[in-house]
């Protein structure tokens, strides 16, 4: 394993990270910091990790101000921000894409340093996020154009548009703290909302190069950004009772836990990206080499730490003796790396998690399951070697936990009825993929899969994208739809105006359009 750093990702270190933002001024940081830390090296003397520096441990005193802000720019929904043109709003968004571009070559450095993502990966995280902003302008833009044309209805005149919902608390994941945040942040705040926006533990840095773009695109105390504990931070902030949407992508404890904290839940709306336990469903039809090839990437991509990664391969018993031969292989065939050798394992960026994946092994090995390929669980610092798990049984952890981490558990099948069971007992429901080649087979199955998730991958591996496509889950996988779509109808609300069909109403709303006395009442939009 290369341990040289190329030159263009080597970074100068500490960091010091000491600004926010809130409303519309980035303050400086005079209070505690968080050190932040890179698992990529260690120091061999002491088995310190790197330090990559510092970023701010803000308090309830600036979650508060930041709340303030949010709230006084959403105005119950009389402040410059819901109530501007939408082509206002658009120039506002496609002002921060040209000024978040030229940030590009730091957030992916940062992404590689901080959370251990390969190269190619952390620029496509840059790119489709970016992809993704450009995209939903457009969609909004059909949003308003679907809205320019009254409706008349047994003599009710209505012009029907979709609203803002308040103020959003967003909360990201460190595994996608770029794309995934966005997906909650960008949406909300175009629809009209204002939001507070607290990054994730890992990943914190790389948001540090967008506040200036996020300052000089958007009016005061639309995006306030905050950096901290999330106890201390997001838990004063969802007690005021103040905060209209919680969007978070990240574990099911933690959404719980703020929902709880607010005083008046039914004017709550959730938008949550949660847990997975998504299978991979391998009949004895399927192209053995495709099955292997899309359970590596679907399992291993960036170390299996995704909600939509393969976390449970389910393999019919005539093939199971080819197909795990097969894929043991490929998987020890597999090389680890640091992210600029853009190999597909690289090191774990949280540094209690392989103690944690090697305690997934220990008990499911003492309770029946071998490591059946070579290298698996072999630990170097914070890199772990994946272990393919077999025989899986109910009674092991890894059986029921999201493992988030690269460890594979496998378990043979006679009775397609088998899966089936397991996912409908399953807490989760958010995807499965499926491999097989006869429509006789297939056609039942997914009948009956399609109503357990919310996305049948056929002879593909489990994926988030294109973010055109709907992102869900059933259960206690998520709540709310996001994607280009439907993300923009998930932070806002259809509003509209009623009038009788007739000459007074007419004349008024005639005028109304004419004189442009109203951003809601008008017929125009824009290209």
């Amino acid at each position: 394993m290369k341990t040289n750093i190329p030159e263009k990702f080597q970074l100068k270190l500490p960091i010091h990270h000491n600004t926010f933002l809130i409303d519309g001024k980035i303050g400086n940081w005079n209070g505690e910091f968080t050190e932040v830390i890179s698992t990529l090296f260690s120091n061999s003397e002491n088995d310190k990790y790197t330090i990559l520096g510092d970023s701010p441990k803000m308090d309830e005193k600036h979650a508060l101000l930041a709340l303030n802000a949010a709230d006084k720019a959403y105005a119950n929904g009389t402040g410059e921000w819901p109530t501007m043109k939408v082509y206002e709003r658009i120039n506002c968004m496609q002002k921060f894409v040209d000024l978040m571009i030229l940030q590009r070559d730091k957030v992916v450095k940062l992404l590689m340093w901080e959370i251990g993502k390969n190269l190619k990966d952390s620029e496509k995280e840059f790119d489709r996020t970016v992809e993704y902003i450009l995209e939903t302008i457009k969609e909004y833009k059909k949003i308003d154009r679907d809205g320019a044309n009254f409706q008349n209805n047994s003599g009710v005149r209505a012009l029907i548009r979709r609203g803002p919902l308040g103020v959003v608390l967003c909360l990201g994941p460190y595994n996608y703290p770029l794309n995934e945040t966005f997906a909650l942040l960008i949406p909300a705040i175009i629809m009209g909302n204002t939001a507070i926006f607290k990054p994730a533990k890992h990943g914190v840095l790389l948001i540090a190069p967008l506040l200036e773009a996020f300052q000089k695109s958007f009016p005061p105390g639309v995006v306030n950004i905050i950096f901290g504990r999330g106890r201390e931070i997001a838990s004063p902030i969802m007690k005021s009772g103040k905060i209209n949407v919680l969007a978070l992508i990240g574990h099911s404890s933690s959404a719980i836990s703020l929902q709880d904290l607010h005083p008046q839940k039914n004017r709550l709306r959730l938008v949550l990206g949660l847990e997975a336990k998504n299978p991979a469903i391998i009949l004895d039809d399927a192209d053995l080499e495709l099955s292997v090839e899309e359970c590596i990437s679907g399992s291993l991509s960036y170390n299996g730490q995704r909600c939509t990664a393969i976390k449970i391969i389910y393999v019919h018993e005539n093939i199971k003796d080819k197909f795990l031969k097969k894929f043991c292989e490929k998987v020890d065939s597999l090389k680890l790396g640091l992210p600029w050798d853009n190999t597909l394992l690289t090191p774990l960026p949280e540094p209690n998690k392989p103690k944690y994946i090697s305690d997934l092994i220990d008990d499911a090995t003492q309770k029946g399951a071998k490591i059946i390929n070579k290298n698996g669980g072999k630990k170097f610092k914070n890199f772990v070697f994946p272990a393919v798990l077999y025989p899986v049984n109910d009674k092991m952890n890894v059986y029921k936990d999201e493992q988030f981490g690269p460890v594979i558990p496998v378990i043979s099948f006679k009775d397609i009825k088998t899966p089936i069971n397991y996912m409908a007992k399953s807490n989760y429901g958010q995807q499965v993929s499926l491999f097989g080649n006869s429509e006789e087979k297939l056609g039942p199955i997914i009948d009956s899969l399609v109503n357990l998730v919310c996305r049948v991958n056929l002879n593909s591996s489990c994926q988030r994208g294109p973010d055109i496509y709907p992102f869900t889950g059933r259960k206690d996988s998520a709540v709310a739809t996001l994607s280009v779509h439907d993300a923009l109808r998930s932070f806002s609300i259809r509003t509209f105006v009623a009038s009788k069909d007739n000459p007074t109403n007419k004349n008024i709303l005639r005028k109304l359009i004419d004189n442009k006395k109203s951003n809601f009442i008008r017929t125009d939009y824009y290209l």
